[in-house]
C-alpha cells in the first residue's frame, strides 16, 4: 500500500496502473489481485491506512498536551511538517476534491476523516471552555469548522506557490490569531466580549 500511494501520488489515478504498482513493489500482478480486486479498491486502502497513520501521529503527539492552546499550536506545526515533507498528503488533499464527484465510497471516507478531525478541535475547544480559558460566547462547532479550514486553505495555496507561501509562518499565524480571538483577556472564564455576548 505504501508503493501504491507512492505511485498515485506521483502519476495520479489515470497513470498508475496495477502493472506499475506490482514492478513498483516487487511483486507479480497476481499477488495484488490475491489481495485487492482491483486499482480502486488498492487506492481505497492505500488512503486509508495513509489517513489512519497521520491521525495516529496527530493523536499521540497532541494528546500529551495539557493545554488546549499549545494542542492547537501543535496540530499546525504538525499539518505545516508534513505537507512540506510528504507528497502524498498533497495528493489526498487533491483526491478528496476529486472523489466528491467521481468516488462515492473514497467521499465518504474523506467525510468521516474531515468530522473526526472537527471531532477532536470541538473536544479541544470545549477543555479550552471548560478551563476558562476560552470564551464561553463561542459556537465550538463553527469554530472548529474555521481552524480546520484555515489549516486546510492555507495548505491548498502553499501547494499551488510553494516558493511565495511558507506554510510554517501562516499556520503559526492562523493559530495565534485564532487564539487572540478565542482567548479570554486573563484568562477570566465568562468575561464580557466587546459587543456584547454573540453566537459566533
Amino acid at each position: 500500500m505504501a508503493t501504491a500511494i507512492d505511485c498515485f501520488a506521483r502519476y495520479g489515478y489515470a497513470g498508475t496502473s496495477i502493472d506499475r504498482i506490482a514492478r513498483a513493489a516487487g511483486v507479480t500482478k497476481g499477488a495484488l489481485y490475491y489481495h485487492f480486486r482491483d486499482k480502486e479498491q488498492l487506492l481505497f486502502a492505500s488512503v486509508k491506512e495513509r489517513i489512519e497513520a497521520f491521525e495516529q501521529h496527530v493523536l499521540g503527539r497532541v494528546e500529551q498536551l495539557a493545554d488546549p492552546a499549545q494542542a492547537l499550536r501543535e496540530i499546525a506545526r504538525i499539518c505545516a511538517l508534513n505537507a512540506r515533507e510528504d507528497n502524498h498528503r498533497r495528493f489526498i488533499l487533491t483526491l478528496m476534491v476529486e472523489a466528491l464527484d467521481t468516488n462515492a465510497s473514497l467521499s465518504a471516507e474523506f467525510r468521516e476523516m474531515l468530522n473526526r478531525f472537527r471531532s477532536f478541535h470541538r473536544r479541544l475547544l470545549r477543555q479550552g471552555q471548560e478551563r476558562g480559558a476560552f470564551r464561553q460566547d463561542v459556537d465550538v462547532p463553527t469554530a472548529a469548522v474555521q481552524f480546520v479550514s484555515g489549516i486546510l486553505g492555507a495548505e491548498i495555496q502553499y501547494y499551488q506557490d510553494p516558493e511565495r507561501i511558507d506554510l510554517t509562518k501562516t499556520l503559526a499565524c492562523h493559530v495565534e490569531q485564532f487564539l487572540a480571538w478565542l482567548t479570554i483577556p486573563g484568562g477570566t472564564a465568562g468575561a464580557p466580549v466587546s459587543g456584547g455576548r454573540q453566537r459566533v
